[in-house]
C-alpha cells in the first residue's frame, strides 16, 4: 500500500479527490490528511495573492472569513467532508486538523506512518511561494520523503 500524507486548507472537490487517487495508478493508497485552519496571521497574504492573482473582489472580503477559533467548526466539517471523499473512492483516509506549527505536525506524521509521499495541494500562495515560505517548499527540507505541490481546484 502506498500512504501519502495530503496536506490542505479547504475541502477537497471532485476533481481533486480524482487526481489525488489515481496519480499512482491501479495501486491501493491510503491517505492521512492534514488540514489547518484559516489563521488571522495569514490574512494579509491572503489578500495579497488575491490582488496578484486579479482577485480584487475577494481580496476586499479577507476580512471576513471565519479564523482562528472560528474557523475551527468549519474546518472541522471540511476535513470529514474530505475523508468522506477519499474513502468513496475506496482509500483508507484518516486525518485531523492542525492548530499550529503545520510543518512540525508534517514531520510527526511522515515518521508516525511511515508515508511515501507528501502532497500539498492548496490554493496558490504567490507571495509565499516567490520567498520559498510555502508549506511544499519548506517540507521539501524537513521530511525526507518526496513533496509533490498540486493546485486545488475551484468547483
Amino acid at each position: 500500500m502506498f500512504t501519502t500524507v495530503l496536506m490542505i486548507e479547504k475541502p477537497l472537490v471532485p476533481t481533486d479527490v480524482e487526481l489525488v487517487t489515481t496519480l499512482h495508478g491501479e495501486e491501493e493508497v491510503s491517505f492521512v490528511v492534514l488540514m489547518q485552519p484559516r489563521g488571522r496571521q495569514d490574512r494579509l497574504l491572503r489578500a495579497l495573492d488575491d490582488v496578484a492573482l486579479g482577485e480584487l473582489e475577494q481580496a476586499v472580503h479577507e476580512a471576513d472569513e471565519p479564523e482562528d477559533g472560528d474557523a475551527a467548526q468549519p474546518a472541522r466539517l471540511a476535513l470529514e467532508h474530505s475523508l468522506r471523499s477519499l474513502r468513496e473512492t475506496g482509500a483508507g483516509a484518516e486525518g485531523r486538523l492542525v492548530d499550529k506549527h503545520p510543518l512540525d505536525a508534517l514531520k510527526s506524521v511522515v515518521a508516525r506512518s511511515n508515508a511515501d509521499e507528501v502532497i500539498v495541494l492548496t490554493a496558490p500562495h504567490l507571495v509565499e511561494e516567490f520567498f520559498h515560505r510555502d508549506w511544499a517548499s519548506r517540507a521539501r527540507h524537513q521530511v525526507g520523503v518526496p513533496v509533490l505541490r498540486l493546485f486545488a481546484h475551484a468547483e
